[in-house]
């Protein structure tokens, strides 16, 4: 009696499952992964052939201590005597800079003071000064 064989099928590997781990894998490398956008725009600045000399820039250079001691120039002042010396630069205040040099352990309240007088003072430019930090 002859038997009836099946005919044997090659083995063959389902792939369903691994294809839908890749996508999983996918859509969450996708959803993590943060998009930062560098805001800026490209700027090309015009050129001049002149240049400003060092006599045509003007500033008022005032130094606070850490103490809150108050310099105008090399000179040390009073808050009533850099606001009297402040009031002369009025007229011309306005195309000067006011460079305000202060210690990083003064004040807060003693800073924003003396921008105050700046500005009230018609400074037009103002200039706090850092120090290059070479690693931050």
């Amino acid at each position: 009696m002859a038997f009836l064989r099946k005919k044997r099928e090659a083995p063959r590997v389902d792939l369903t499952s691994m294809v839908d781990v890749v996508f999983l894998l996918l859509i969450f490398f996708m959803i993590s992964t943060t998009f930062v956008e560098a805001p800026g725009i490209d700027v090309k600045l015009p050129e001049s052939s002149s240049q400003v000399s060092e006599s045509e820039v003007r500033e008022v250079k005032v130094y606070l201590s850490q103490d809150g001691e108050i310099s105008l120039g090399k000179e040390k002042v009073s808050q009533q005597e850099l606001e009297r010396r402040l009031r002369a630069y009025r007229s011309e205040a306005g195309a000067m800079t006011f460079v305000l040099l202060a210690d990083k352990n003064a004040l807060h309240g003693q800073v924003v003071r003396l921008m105050d007088l700046a500005k009230v003072n018609g400074f037009g430019k103002l200039a706090i000064a850092t120090e290059y930090a070479k690693n931050p």
